[in-house]
């Protein structure tokens, strides 16, 4: 199961502040090793939406950047969010080519005797590839550091970028700090994250980004 805790900045000059500060850098043991891509993000369902009411959400990704060009496939289901915390189901299968396939998915996503499986399944009930088409996507840019914290080792994403509405013009900017439980304990990362809270302009994060831009493609938000 995915564990994060997403937290939204005011603007993107307080987010690269804070990513370049003493009070970030101190629990990155190798920040010479933060990667920077650019993230494309195309987020399939059924014309009803089929998947994503019933809690799920499937994501075609493309990563660009001087030394690496792949796709990721990403299933996330169930679970739930508080506070900011964002527990999910996810699986995650790397592609050559982008082109979605519900059964070549599954077949990579969970290993034999896998009890995840069950979960997966009920994910893609009653839903075909024919069915599937792209309901919305957005652009942002991510830098990725590794943390030690306490007992635990947190990926941190910065993420900047946009989400365009249906007509296209700009109508959400994406400011947000992701930070994932890699290993160790839950009760670090909560720890974690509210030390960012009182030292940065920043908040706890409920919605997703595809919850947002979803919303924006369907019309709702725009101005």
């Amino acid at each position: 199961m995915e564990l994060e805790v997403k937290l939204g900045f005011s603007d993107k000059k307080s987010l690269t502040d804070f990513m370049s500060s003493d009070r970030f850098l101190k629990y990155c043991p190798e920040p010479e090793k933060a990667s920077t891509s650019l993230l494309e993000n195309s987020y399939l369902d059924t014309a009803g939406l089929t998947v994503t009411k019933r809690s799920g959400m499937i994501r075609v990704r493309h990563y660009s950047s001087d030394d690496d060009d792949r796709y990721e496939f990403t299933v996330k289901y169930g679970g739930g969010i508080s506070a900011g915390l964002h527990r999910r189901y996810e699986w995650n299968v790397d592609s050559d080519n982008g082109v979605f396939s519900i059964e070549d998915f599954k077949r990579g996503a969970v290993s034999e005797n896998d009890d995840s499986s069950e979960l997966l399944e009920e994910a893609f009930k009653g839903v075909k590839d024919g069915d599937l088409s792209v309901v919305c996507s957005n652009t942002f840019t991510r830098t990725v550091y590794t943390l030690v914290f306490g007992k635990s080792t947190v990926e941190a994403c910065f993420d900047s970028g946009f989400i365009t509405g249906s007509s296209g013009t700009v109508a959400e900017e994406i400011c947000e700090l992701e930070l994932e439980l890699k290993e160790g304990n839950i009760n670090d990362i909560k720890a974690l994250s509210a030390i960012v809270i009182a030292e940065a302009d920043c908040a706890t994060l409920d919605k997703t980004k595809y919850g947002r831009t979803l919303a924006l493609a369907m019309g709702n938000g725009e101005n």
